[in-house]
C-alpha cells in the first residue's frame, strides 16, 4: 500500500462510503476540522481503498479503509501516526474502525465533546406574547456582537448566509440561535444557542433549541448538536429540548 496527498474532491466517494458506516452523524465542530483538513489518498496498487485526514500538520481527523482491505489497517493506521508524527486524533465514537485502532495503541484518552441527535419527543415551545424569534439581519449585528463576544467568528458572512436567528422579549435580545449546514451529511445541520447572560436560568436557550429544531424540521433538515463535554450547563439545555447523546467525541493523545 502506498499514500499520496490529494485534493478532498479526488476520495469523496470513499468519504461517502465512511459516512454510511457511521453509526451517527457527527457536528460541526468536527466536521470544520476535517474540511480544514490535508486529505491523502491509500492505494493498493492503481486502487484507491482508503483516505485519511490530518488538521494543521499534527491532528488526525479522519482515517478510513475499505472492508476489503482491513486485514491492512492496523499496519497503516502505525505508519500514518509515524510518518506524520501526528500528535493527537479527533475520533467520535460512532466510527468503530477508527476508535478500534486508537484503542489498539493504548494512547491518551481524554473527553472532548457530546454529540446529539434529536430524541423525536414533542416539547411544546413556551413563547410570551412580545417574543420574537426569526432569521437574523445586518440591523441585528450590533446586539449580537455586543451580547456574544467570541462565541463565534464572521458574523457578517453567517447573517448573510442565514445561519443567525434573535430572540427578542420586546426590544432587548435575549439569545441568538445558530444553524450551521452540514457539508458531509445530506439534509443534516448542526445547531446551537447563546442566551443573554443577563437573561440565563430563564428556560432561553431551550426554547432556542425547540424553536431551532421546529425550523429544520419544515425545511427537511435533521438537526444535531454538539457541546463541549464538559459544559454542563449547555448539555441540561440540549436535554431539556429533546435533544439525546450516545456519541462522544475523543481528543487522544499519541504517546510514544
Amino acid at each position: 500500500m502506498i499514500t499520496k496527498q490529494c485534493l478532498i474532491e479526488e476520495v469523496q466517494h470513499l468519504i461517502e462510503e465512511y459516512i454510511l458506516e457511521l453509526s451517527s452523524p457527527i457536528d460541526s465542530f468536527l466536521e470544520e476540522h476535517i474540511q480544514a483538513s490535508a486529505f491523502y489518498m491509500i492505494k493498493d496498487g492503481s486502487q484507491a481503498v482508503g483516505y485519511y485526514a490530518i488538521h494543521n500538520n499534527e491532528l488526525l481527523t479522519q482515517f478510513y479503509i475499505r472492508r476489503s482491505s482491513q486485514m491492512q489497517s492496523q499496519w497503516m493506521f502505525n505508519h500514518v501516526i509515524e510518518h506524520h508524527a501526528c500528535k493527537s486524533l479527533f475520533v467520535p465514537t460512532c466510527d468503530e474502525l477508527f476508535l478500534s485502532l486508537a484503542i489498539d495503541k493504548d494512547f491518551i484518552i481524554s473527553k472532548q465533546a457530546y454529540f446529539f441527535q434529536e430524541s423525536h419527543v414533542d416539547i411544546p415551545e413556551i413563547i410570551l406574547d412580545d417574543d420574537q424569534f426569526r432569521i437574523a439581519n445586518m440591523d441585528d449585528l450590533a446586539q449580537i456582537q455586543q451580547i456574544s463576544g467570541e462565541f463565534l467568528d464572521q458574523y457578517e458572512r453567517r447573517i448573510a448566509n442565514g445561519e443567525l436567528f434573535t430572540y427578542y422579549r420586546g426590544n432587548v435580545l435575549h439569545g441568538i440561535g445558530v444553524i450551521e449546514k452540514s457539508k458531509m451529511f445530506n439534509d443534516h445541520a448542526s445547531i446551537g444557542m447563546l442566551t443573554n447572560e443577563a437573561y440565563r436560568k430563564q428556560g432561553i436557550g431551550k426554547s432556542i433549541i425547540l424553536l431551532l429544531r421546529k425550523w429544520c424540521r419544515q425545511q427537511g433538515i435533521k438537526p444535531i448538536s454538539g457541546c463541549w463535554y464538559y459544559n454542563e450547563a449547555s448539555k441540561r439545555t440540549l436535554e431539556s429540548a429533546g435533544m439525546v447523546t450516545k456519541t462522544r467525541l475523543l481528543n487522544i493523545k499519541v504517546t510514544t
